[in-house]
This record gives structure tokens, sequence and C-alpha cells, in this order.
């Protein structure tokens, strides 16, 4: 049978060559002369059938030969893992708790790379790098809101030198959030222009201001202040909100070592898909059937979120969704992520008696407005006796270790 195994010689087509007839005569005979004298001395060759029984007999045993050494090597690896000491799984569970701590500092770096990327559209050349900040706090304003401001920088907001002390000694850094005028370089520009050589604590936005247009302005507002400030918290106010800043800054301590946080006082209002009422919302019919209440978010006077669900918002920004109300907006931007919702209802103190007696009983609030007016009523006139009856002293801002 090993003639059968080697080529012939005039098999091999690949040279090119052709063989002498006679020469083709002569191999053929002698190979039959070989096979047979082979088959004078190998006799009968077995039958298909039984060469076939043959393997499939080999190929029994060596399934069951297989097995076996499969059941010893399960039971020797059992005892193997039955035999580890105690103490090698505690160093193995510590190492995967140390693999879960780098894949979280991973994610971290991955999202600063991304928000120091956007850098490059929402805020100035990071060439000089992000400024370092425990808490950005913005005020969101208005161009008729002067005197709101006034009120403001003469009751809770630190100005002048003391606000640059702040920034730099205490890491706080606050300013008045604002857009542009539909036309650019008009009358209201020019007064914001006058106004922030004066005070210098503006932070303006690539964005037109409109009321309609809060939502837009509140996703501005975060991917702008990230591309400037690296801060562990990023708080939006409203300009007719009394803030105690020293409350604030503790409250968010408290919040620090938590990953993913947004801070407020939430609720569920009902969606109102009525026309011409205040805080309509045209895309009712996505929030269920009529008069269903939307999900849980953080009332829009004053909320803060921490660092990674700015950057989140920052580096999706182009794709978020805009609902007309734009509370209800940054809170359907935070729903579908692992995020901490803290309630917390010294964020959303009334004005006197409501703050004031709190205050005599140790609570001392970190906001306060009415929320008949979502602020507080004629709030340029009344700021200032509610700073008065519920401010915590100016001295508390500089007692606060951060």
């Amino acid at each position: 049978m090993a003639m059968t195994e080697r080529p012939l010689p005039f098999e091999k087509k690949s040279r090119g060559r052709f063989l002498p007839c006679r020469l083709v005569s002569a191999l053929c005979f002698i190979c039959f002369m070989l096979g047979f004298l082979s088959t004078q001395h190998i006799g009968v060759l077995p039958s298909s059938s039984s060469s076939e029984s043959r393997q499939s007999s080999n190929s029994s045993a060596s399934t069951t030969t297989y097995e076996s050494k499969g059941s010893i090597e399960c039971a020797h690896k059992r005892r193997l893992g039955e035999d580890i000491p105690k103490g090698i799984m505690g160093e193995v569970s510590r190492t995967q708790q140390a693999i879960q701590s780098l894949e979280k500092s991973i994610s971290s770096l991955e999202m600063e790379v991304a928000v120091a990327r956007t850098s490059k559209t929402w805020g100035p050349p990071s060439s000089g790098g992000l400024k370092k900040a425990f808490v950005f706090i913005g005020i969101n304003t208005a161009f008729s809101s002067n005197r709101r401001r006034q009120s403001i920088r003469e009751t809770w907001m630190p100005k002048g030198s003391k606000l640059e002390r702040l920034e730099r000694e205490k890491r706080i850094v606050i300013r008045f959030v604002i857009g542009h005028s539909a036309t650019p370089g008009g009358a209201l520009d020019r007064a914001i222009d006058a106004e922030e050589a004066e005070t210098k604590d503006f932070l303006r936005l690539e964005h037109v201001e409109g009321y309609h247009q809060l939502s837009t302005k509140t996703r501005v507002f975060f991917a702008t202040a990230v591309s400037i400030w690296d801060a562990d918290f990023y708080v939006k106010v409203d300009d007719d909100v009394h803030v105690n800043l020293g409350m604030l800054v503790t409250t968010l301590l408290r919040y620090k070592p938590m990953p993913r946080v947004y801070v407020g006082c939430m609720k569920s209002g009902p969606v109102l898909s009525q026309k011409g009422v205040k805080y309509h919302e045209p895309e009712f019919w996505k929030f269920g059937e009529e008069g269903n209440k939307y999900f849980r978010h953080a009332t829009g006077q004053i909320y803060a979120i921490s660092k990674d669900l700015a950057a989140y918002i920052s580096i999706n920004a182009p794709i978020l969704h805009r609902y007309a109300n734009e509370d209800v907006s940054l809170g359907s931007w935070l729903l579908g992520l692992d995020v901490q919702h803290i309630d917390d209802r010294t964020m959303c103190c009334g004005t006197p008696p409501d703050c004031e007696w709190k205050m005599q009983a140790g609570n001392v609030c970190v906001a306060s407005f009415d929320w008949s007016c979502s602020g507080i009523c004629k709030s340029a006139d009344k700021l200032k006796d509610v700073h008065n009856a519920c401010g915590e002293g100016d001295s508390a801002i500089w007692n606060v270790s951060i």
C-alpha cells in the first residue's frame, strides 16, 4: 500500500513536461507487478465496514478515557479550591477592589480629557490649564435685572477685593451668568459690558438671551464653566434667591466623598398640557397620560451638581434634549445615569418668618425664596430684609475650612 501514497511522475503537470509513451508504458507495467506482489504478502484487505467498526470502537474508548480524565481533573481542581487558604481569598478580594478603583480612576481621567477637548468650543484656549476651585456658583441673570444684581452684591455676595480674596483663599468662585442680546453690540450688550468693567463678576456665554431659551442657557452655562474652572461642584442659582454661602459650602463638603451627586429640593410637579398657562410643556405627550407628573428633579431656583455630571453635560451638550422648563431639562439629562439624588430641604426655605424661625432654632438655611413667586417676591426691594433676618453673618464663609 506504500505505493499509493507516493505521487506518480506523470501526475506532476505543474512542471510543464510530457513523458515519452514508452516510458509511461514501462512505469505502468512495473506498478502493476509491484501491486500484484504486495497483495500476495499482505492478503485480503479488511472491508470498509470492519474498518469503520474498529474506528468507532477506538473513538468510544478514547471518549471514555477523556471523560474519566476530565472527571479526575475536575475533582482535583475542587480539592485545590477547598485547600486555598482564607488569606489568599482575602488577597483576591482586595485585588478585585483595587481593580474596580482603578477602573473608576481611568473613567474619571477619560472624562477630564474629554472636557479638555470641549474647552476649544465652549471656553478660552486651555493652554494655560483650568482654574482650580471647590465650587463655581453661577447666578442666572438677565439684561433687565440690574437692580437685582445690585441687591445681591449688597447682601450675600462679596464684591470687589473680597470677591477676589474668596476665590483666592477659599476657592469659591461666584459670577453672574448672562449671554448676548439678539442684536450683538446693541445697547443691552453695551450696558452689561460697562457693568462688567466696573464689577468684574460676570461670565458671558455664547448664547442669545430669551425666556424660552433657559434650557439652552443652562446647557451652555455648564459647558462653559467646566471649560474654564476645574471645580468639585457647580451651582446654579437665580438672581432673586437669598443664599448663605457658608452654609452652602458646608453642605457641599458633606457630599464631596460621594460620586455623581445632584443636590437640591426634589419635586415632581404636574405636566401642564394646556396651552397659554405658565410652565406649559409642549411635549407633554412624552410623559404618559394626561394628568401625569414629571420624574423627580431639583427645583430650578438653586441646585448643585458634582464635577463628573457637569463634565457629562459639557461633553454631550449638542445632543441633550431641551424641554420647556429648565429644571425638567436638567433632571432628564441626569435621569438615565447612575446619579445620587440628594433632597436637601435647607435649599428651599421660605422667606421670613420661615427662615427666621429655623435660624433661631439653629437650622441655618442654604437658600430662601417665596414659592408663590418662584423666587423672592420683589427681590430687589426685599432681599436686604431677608438677609437681615435670615443671614448667617458676613464672617461665616471665612470660618469654613475647605
